[in-house]
C-alpha cells in the first residue's frame, strides 16, 4: 500500500472574501462578547504570561472562516456532517465563532477546551447563545482532559466507528498547537496514539485539523534522504496522511492572522522568540493498514530515537547503538535467502532509511532474543495525550 505524505488536493478557499455559506451564517450568529480589533488584542492578551508564552492564536475573524471550512468541508480529508468537535488551544475563540457560523448541520456539538482564563472568558459565554456549545477550563495537553469529557458525558453520543469502515463521520479534533516543547510533544503524541488506538482512537480513525508552525510541519513531513528527517517525520509517514488544509501562503503575512504580533514587541525576554514563525493548516487521518503494529510501538521509539543521533551515519555502521551484540542483526537484514524486497541497504545512510527499510529494521530487532527488555525513556516526549496521569 502506498503511503503518501500529501492528499491528492490541497483544499484551497479565498482569505480576501468569506464564502456564501460564512455571509449567510454570519447574519444568524450573536457574538455575545465580541473579539476586540486586531490592533488591541496585545493590550487585552499579552503573551509575557508564562501560561500563554509560546500559544499563537488566529485574530483575525476571516481567517477562522477560511480555515473552518477548509477543515470541515470540500476536499478536507475530514469532511462531513454532524460533527462533534473537540477543539483545543482555541485562544479567546475566533476560529471557534467561525466553526459556529457553519451550517449547524455541520456541527452538532462543539466542546472547547481552554485553560487561560483571559481567553475563557472570551468563550463561555457563546454557551449562552448557542446550545451545541460547552466549554471547560482545561488544558488540551493532558490526558486527564479528555477523561473529563467523557465522564459528563459530552461524548455518549459518540459511537465507536470500526476501524476498517472508513473515517470516523463523527468526531473531529480541532487544534492550535503552541509552540515550544510541549507543542513538539504534543504533535509528536497524535501519530503515536494511533497504532495503539488510544486517546480519541479508540473511537475509530478519527480525523484531525490542526495550525502548526511551519517548521513543526517540515519536521514532521520531511522526505527521506533530507536532513530534516526524523523520528516524527517516520512515525507521521507510518501511522497516518497528511493534508494542507489552505495553501501556506493564504496564511501569510503572519501578522494578519495571528495573535501575538511581530510589530510592536515591548520585551523580547517576554515575547515568544517563536511569534513571526509562518504557520499552516493541514488535516491529517490515521491510515487503515497501520504499518507499526500496536505491540511494537515501544521498539518503533528505541529504534528510531537510537539511530537517529547518527543520522548521517551509514546504517552498517550505527547498529552498535542499538545495544552490545545488535550488528549481528545486519545478517538478518541482507540475508541472500530473502526476497530482494525484504533486504536492507545497510549501506544507506541513517537518514536515507525508508519506511520500508524503518519496518524491516524494527522487525528484526524485536525478534532478536537478545533485544534490551527495558525500552523506555526519561523523555518529556512521553507526556501529552498519549499517557496516563
Amino acid at each position: 500500500m502506498q503511503r503518501s505524505l500529501f492528499g491528492a488536493g490541497t483544499c484551497s478557499f479565498r482569505s480576501s472574501r468569506p464564502s456564501a455559506i460564512s455571509r449567510t451564517c454570519r447574519r444568524h450568529f450573536h457574538d455575545p462578547k465580541p473579539l476586540p480589533p486586531q490592533d488591541e488584542w496585545r493590550a487585552h492578551f499579552p503573551s509575557s504570561f508564562v501560561d500563554v508564552r509560546d500559544r499563537v492564536s488566529i485574530n483575525n475573524l476571516e481567517t477562522g472562516r477560511l480555515l473552518a471550512d477548509s477543515f470541515l468541508s470540500g476536499k478536507s480529508l475530514g469532511a462531513g456532517e454532524n460533527k462533534v468537535v473537540i477543539e483545543a488551544y482555541p485562544g479567546p475563540g475566533a476560529l471557534s465563532r467561525a466553526l459556529l457560523r457553519l451550517p449547524k448541520s455541520k456541527i452538532r456539538k462543539l466542546i472547547i477546551l481552554e485553560s487561560w482564563d483571559r481567553f475563557y472568558q472570551y468563550l463561555k459565554p457563546l454557551e449562552a447563545v448557542d446550545p451545541r456549545v460547552t466549554v471547560l477550563p482545561i488544558d488540551g495537553y493532558t490526558w486527564d482532559s479528555y477523561s473529563v469529557i467523557e465522564e459528563k458525558g459530552l461524548l455518549d453520543d459518540v459511537m465507536k466507528h470500526d476501524w476498517n469502515a472508513g473515517i470516523h463521520p463523527e468526531l473531529h479534533f480541532i487544534a492550535q498547537l503552541p509552540h515550544g516543547v510541549y507543542g513538539e510533544q504534543f504533535f509528536s503524541q497524535l501519530f503515536r496514539c494511533m497504532p495503539t488506538k488510544s486517546w480519541l482512537f479508540k473511537y475509530g480513525r478519527v480525523p484531525m485539523s490542526l495550525v502548526l508552525s511551519q517548521p513543526m510541519w517540515d519536521r514532521g513531513t520531511a522526505p527521506y534522504a533530507t536532513n530534516a528527517r526524523c523520528k516524527v517525520s517516520v512515525i507521521a509517514e507510518a501511522t497516518s496522511q497528511l493534508q494542507n488544509a489552505v495553501r501556506p501562503s493564504e496564511l501569510q503575512p503572519y501578522d494578519d492572522h495571528f495573535h501575538p504580533s511581530t510589530s510592536r514587541v515591548v520585551s523580547k525576554k517576554a515575547e515568544s522568540k517563536r511569534a513571526g514563525q509562518p504557520h499552516v493548516a493541514v488535516n491529517v487521518v490515521p491510515h487503515q493498514d497501520q504499518l507499526i503494529r500496536s505491540d511494537q510501538l515501544d521498539h518503533w521509539d528505541y529504534v528510531l530515537r537510537r539511530l537517529f543521533v547518527l543520522k548521517s551515519t551509514p546504517l552498517k555502521n550505527a547498529m552498535n547503538s542499538l545495544a552490545p551484540g545488535a550488528p549481528t542483526l545486519l545478517k538478518v537484514l541482507t540475508d541472500p535467502e530473502l526476497p530482494p524486497e525484504e533486504r536492507v541497504n545497510i549501506n544507506d545512510k541513517i537518514k536515507n532509511l525508508t519506511i520500508k527499510d524503518w519496518a524491516l529494521i524494527v522487525r528484526a530487532f524485536y525478534n532478536w532474543p537478545f533485544s534490551p527488555e527495558d525500552l523506555t525513556f526519561s523523555n518529556a516526549e512521553d507526556f501529552g495525550p498519549g499517557r496516563e496521569g
